[in-house]
């Protein structure tokens, strides 16, 4: 399966359950919005039907007060007088419960306003009718009766009621529809949400099926193919194990077989170093002999005097021997530096417990004496301890050591450092130095054999990072290098904390 068709398959999976989510918001969201809705309408409701028990109430005072009223101008009892004083003194009270529910209706307002000028006027006429029986003129009393009738205050008082039943009978059709369309909306929002919910889940269901039958495939072929690589890996190997042995013997021989003309060379160089001595003796008795006219005299027991062109001659004949020496030295010792590495390409690392302290510590000792002529100091930070190669650590720290005395800046104290930390499994450890500092163009440079980058002004062949980064990578590690010119150098190492052939590195 391709990265392109698996991350398909992963975003179309992931979208049925991004919108599952939206859609359980959405409904939470709606259900919560037409709670509330019809909560508020459940209540306008309610409120409707107190405004109309309300009404109701007032009513059933004032009838009361009207029939107790009849009853004590008729009879004259005292039960009546107090049935009316009750009903009478409960009329405010209920009025006033009536304006308060009704404030928020402006057409009610206005009808309980009306509805409470005309009940004051009706108490004010039960007063002046229970003060007339009480004066002992039921006559006057029942003309104050006949007169109220008349003037069809009660009438007044029971239409404004029923108009006011009216308008909320109005108001209690509309809330109540309004609180079954809530109702309706949140029992349609709920189903439906669910039903999505639920075909999403589905789609899910399928997706996350295909995906585990294409993820069994996919392990199925996978092992598979781990088997086939393991196979080609080992062949692979053993083919590179193989090229690789094939490559350092033939090092070994092309070294050794150039070493044999090379001592031929060197040999037969000096023969004419030799020579050269008899060769302008000679010159320069026939040079004289010439000159008096009479036979050569030749005496290899003193030195010749060379005079103009025969000087000349036996100083350029001088200085290409020494020329030729010089690199017969030079391919001397590449060549005996490439033995040196095919040796350590076929030597086999002992890992072992290595006190990393006490080995800084011995390879600081032994360069003391260049330290001390270079004005350096040396700082040992903390450093882990590591199971690996003693002689190949000695070699990589040795190297990068004598590196940052070697190349420090004329008259500036040197100071070097090493420290280490360690890092999930591996020991970090880095070397720096505040000496010349590296071109960032050859920081790549000076790890390639027989390359060095800089002023050449120290000896060297261009061999020491090339073969430290090779034992590093052998024993499992990497190798880096931070630096600026004239800012120093800082070279990173990191290595296994425990080495084994497992995590050994070729370098390629």
């Amino acid at each position: 399966m391709t990265p392109e068709v698996w991350h398909r398959r992963a975003l179309w999976q992931f979208l049925p359950l991004a919108a599952g989510f939206l859609v359980l918001v959405a409904i939470s969201a709606g259900s919560v919005l037409l709670v509330y809705k019809s909560r508020d309408d459940s209540a306008a409701v309610v409120h409707t039907i107190e405004v109309e028990n309300q009404t109701n109430a007032l009513l059933l005072e004032i009838r009361r007060a009207e029939s107790s009223a009849r009853g004590y101008l008729l009879t004259s009892a005292q039960d009546f007088l107090g049935d009316h004083q009750e009903a009478v003194a409960a009329i405010h009270p209920e009025l006033d419960k009536l304006e308060w529910l009704t404030q928020d209706n402006p057409v009610q307002r206005e009808n309980v306003r009306k509805l409470r000028s005309a009940i004051e006027m009706r108490l004010s006429q039960f007063a002046r009718e229970m003060d007339s029986v009480k004066a002992g003129n039921p006559t006057a009393a029942a003309e104050l009766v006949r007169e109220a009738a008349a003037g069809n205050t009660t009438a007044t008082i029971r239409d404004i009621a029923n108009e006011m039943l009216t308008e909320e009978n109005r108001l209690f059709a509309m809330r109540s529809a309004s609180a079954e369309h809530s109702q309706w909306l949140a029992s349609t929002v709920t189903i439906a949400g669910s039903a999505l919910v639920i075909v999403l889940a589905g789609i899910s269901m399928v997706l996350l099926r295909r995906s585990a039958r294409a993820r069994d495939e996919a392990e199925a072929m996978l092992r598979d193919a781990n088997l086939n690589l393991e196979a080609t890996v080992d062949e692979r190997t053993a083919d590179l194990r193989e090229a690789n042995d094939e490559i350092q013997r033939f090092a070994y021989i092309v070294s050794h077989d150039l070493r044999s003309p090379l001592v031929n060379i060197m040999g037969f160089t000096s023969e004419l170093e030799e020579l050269r001595h008899d060769i302008f003796k000679r010159i320069a008795s026939l040079g004289r002999a010439v000159a008096s006219a009479q036979a050569p005299v030749v005496s290899i027991e003193t030195e010749p005097v060379l005079e103009g062109v025969d000087l000349k001659l036996s100083q350029e004949f001088s200085e290409a021997l020494g020329f030729i020496k010089s690199s017969i030295a030079k391919m001397d010792r590449l060549i005996s530096a490439i033995l040196n590495l095919t040796r350590e390409g076929r030597r086999q690392f002992e890992p072992v417990p290595i006190d990393m302290r006490q080995l800084i510590e011995s390879i600081v000792a032994t360069l003391a004496h260049q330290a001390a002529e270079a004005d350096a100091t040396v700082d040992i930070g903390n450093l882990p301890n590591l199971v690996s190669d003693r002689l190949a650590l000695e070699q990589i720290f040795s190297n990068l050591i004598d590196n940052a005395i070697k190349y420090l800046r004329p008259g500036v104290p040197g100071e070097i450092s090493v420290k280490g930390r360690t890092k999930l499994g591996f020991a970090i450890f880095e070397v720096s130095d505040n000496g010349r500092g590296i071109d960032q163009k050859d920081h790549q440079r000076i790890f390639d054999l027989f390359r060095r980058a800089g002023t050449q002004d120290k000896p060297g062949q261009g061999i020491g990072l090339a073969h430290v980064r090779a034992l590093v990578r052998r024993l499992g590690g990497t190798m880096s290098v931070a630096s600026e010119l004239n800012s120093g150098s800082t070279f990173t190492i990191t290595l296994p904390l425990k080495w084994n052939a497992t995590n050994r590195k070729q370098d390629a």
